[in-house]
Formats: C-alpha cells, sequence, structure tokens
C-alpha cells in the first residue's frame, strides 16, 4: 500500500515550526529595540517581558497542539481497536472493516487497510473451507453408497463358496473372508455416521435424561449378543436411585452401542465385561479383560468409532476417560 502521508512526520514539522520560528521572530523583533540612548533601558525591560510573554505562548501552544495531537491519535486508535476485538454477530461471521479514508492514508489508515485485508482473507479461507467440506462430505457419502455394492457382490460369492466342498483350511479362509467384508462394512457405516455428525446434520435434541434407565435398556438391548459371543456380563445398576443428565437419548444410547459393539469386536477374548453406574459421582462404567488399546484394533479401524463417541460427548458436555492396559480396558463417562 503506497504511503501518501505520514501522521508523525506532519506532528514533527509541526512543533519544529513552533520551536524554530519564536526564536527567529524574537532576534528580528529585538533589532528593532537596540538603540541607545536614554530609552535603552525601557526598551530592554520590554523586550523582557515580551521574551516571557513569547515564549509562555510558545509553551503553551505546544502543550495545546500535542494535547490536541495525541487526542485524535488516542480517539482513532480507540476505534480501531474496537473494531478488531468486537465479538462477531455470528461464530462463523468475520469482523466488520473499519472504515480509512483513502485520500488521507496515515500510518493509521494504513493500519486500518491491512486490517480489512485480514478480513477479505479470513473470509476467503473460510468459504474455501465450506467448499473443501461439502466436497468431503460428499465424496465420503458417494464412496460409502458405492463401496457397498462390490461388497454385497463378495459377500454373495462367499456364500456360494460356502457351499461348495472345501477343506477345512478353505473354510477358515472363507469365513476370515466373510468377517473382513462385515467389519469393512461397518467401518463405512462409522465413517458415514461421523462425517454426518461433525458436519451439523445429525440430529441433536438434548433434554433430561434418566441416566440410570437409558443405560439399563441399552445392556438389556445387549445382553444376548454378548452371551452369543460367550461373554460374561457382570453389572451394578442400582434399581432405586439414579441421576439426570441433559443429553440427547439417541446420542448417549449411540455411544453406549459403540462401547459395547467395541468390546464385541475387541475384547471377545477377554470373555468379560463390567458395566457399572455410579450415582454418587455420577459417571458409566466400562470394562473389558481383552489385550488393551495398544494392543488391538481400537487404536486403527476402531478410531473412528471412537472418535464419534467423543465428538458426541463433547457437544453434551460429557467426557469419557480411557485406561487401557494388557489386562483391559475400562471406559468412564462423566460430566465435562
Amino acid at each position: 500500500m503506497k504511503q501518501h502521508r505520514s501522521l508523525f512526520r506532519h506532528f514533527l514539522k509541526l512543533h519544529f515550526l513552533f520551536i524554530l520560528l519564536p526564536p527567529l521572530v524574537l532576534m528580528v523583533f529585538s533589532s528593532f529595540f537596540g538603540t541607545t540612548g536614554p530609552e535603552a533601558r525601557f526598551n530592554t525591560l520590554n523586550l523582557f517581558y515580551i521574551t516571557v510573554l513569547l515564549f509562555t505562548g510558545i509553551i503553551v501552544a505546544f502543550v495545546v497542539l500535542s494535547w490536541l495531537f495525541f487526542w485524535r491519535l488516542r480517539k482513532r486508535l480507540t476505534r480501531l481497536q474496537e473494531a478488531m476485538s468486537a465479538a462477531p454477530a455470528a461464530a462463523d461471521s468475520s469482523p466488520e472493516p473499519v472504515l480509512i479514508q483513502k485520500d488521507r492514508m496515515d500510518e493509521i489508515d494504513q493500519l486500518g487497510g491491512s486490517f480489512n485485508w485480514m478480513i477479505r482473507q479470513l473470509e476467503d479461507s473460510r468459504r474455501r473451507e465450506r467448499e473443501e467440506a461439502g466436497l468431503r462430505q460428499r465424496l465420503i457419502a458417494n464412496m460409502s453408497h458405492d463401496l457397498r455394492t462390490p461388497l454385497t457382490i463378495m459377500r454373495g460369492h462367499v456364500t456360494r463358496l460356502n457351499n461348495e466342498p472345501m477343506s477345512p483350511e478353505g473354510q477358515r479362509s472363507l469365513a476370515e473372508i466373510n468377517q473382513t467384508i462385515t467389519r469393512t462394512g461397518e467401518l463405512m457405516d462409522d465413517l458415514l455416521s461421523y462425517t454426518l455428525l461433525t458436519s451439523g446434520k445429525y440430529p441433536f435434541e438434548p433434554a433430561p435424561t434418566d441416566m440410570g434407565r437409558l443405560v439399563r435398556a441399552s445392556v438389556a438391548a445387549w445382553y444376548p449378543v454378548f452371551e452369543e459371543h460367550g461373554i460374561q456380563v457382570d453389572v451394578d445398576l442400582p434399581a432405586e436411585e439414579t441421576f439426570h443428565w441433559t443429553a440427547d437419548p439417541g446420542w448417549m444410547t449411540r455411544v453406549l452401542d459403540n462401547l459395547f459393539q467395541n468390546i464385541i469386536r475387541h475384547a471377545a477374548d477377554g470373555k468379560y465385561a463390567w458395566i457399572a453406574v455410579d450415582v454418587q459421582q455420577e459417571r458409566i462404567l466400562v470394562a473389558d479383560r481383552g489385550p488393551g488399546m495398544d494392543h488391538s484394533a481400537y487404536g486403527g479401524g476402531a478410531g473412528i468409532g471412537l472418535s464419534t463417541v467423543q465428538h458426541m460427548l463433547n457437544t453434551m458436555n460429557l467426557k469419557a476417560a480411557f485406561n487401557s492396559s494388557g489386562q483391559g480396558t475400562r471406559v468412564v463417562i462423566s460430566r465435562m
């Protein structure tokens, strides 16, 4: 940006003139009082008073001009600071640009112009971010839909091969392929759900929720699945005592479903699950005896599911603390 005028140079030039011109005027004026004679003493006294009066006027004018300059400077800087620190009307909006005088364009106007340029860059960046997010969501949705067709075809061929004579080794390979197909489909579902969730397209309806009843209903729904996989389930769910959270019941059920599903997927070898509700401390606890997050797919394929859990809980002002070791994983859900 081209600099047309320097505010501080103008200030220094004006004050330099106030300092330089009065002594020159005084020297010229004193030359008229340099005569000798009876009036010399009188002229000298007048010259002294004039000098005192002139320097007093210089000091007063200097103070007044300096005060006016810094007052106007502070006023403009305060207006610029208020514009920079003002909160935008919406979370995804940008601050309002500041007004500048292009015919003046001193240092403060240049600062305001730089601030306006920064706002334009920020708006362009956010616009590109929204476009990229929309493109990424459409890409994930299309991929999730398109990949289901080849997975369905592969599952059909696996089912057909199961009816053919095959060695035990071949049967085990087909079972592994079928499990991998199922797992791939579940991962695509998790990825699509996480994409919809983070884009704000997953309905969120918080309400006061009886957490004891919700956990009890989830455990009852999953109990046959645990039994099918030979997992012993210990529950500690108080029948009469409970606590309430302001949460979306559907989201909380989805969180518990994800945790129970991870036990089936990654900790079924431990053959044990513990689910409890701590009414006094208002906590939900889920534990297993699997290999732990460092030795299972918790840190790999299940990362999308756990990210979904964390995002849902954060939105509901809740948190999940994971404690994992070689003897199992323990999850504690509590208030933020």
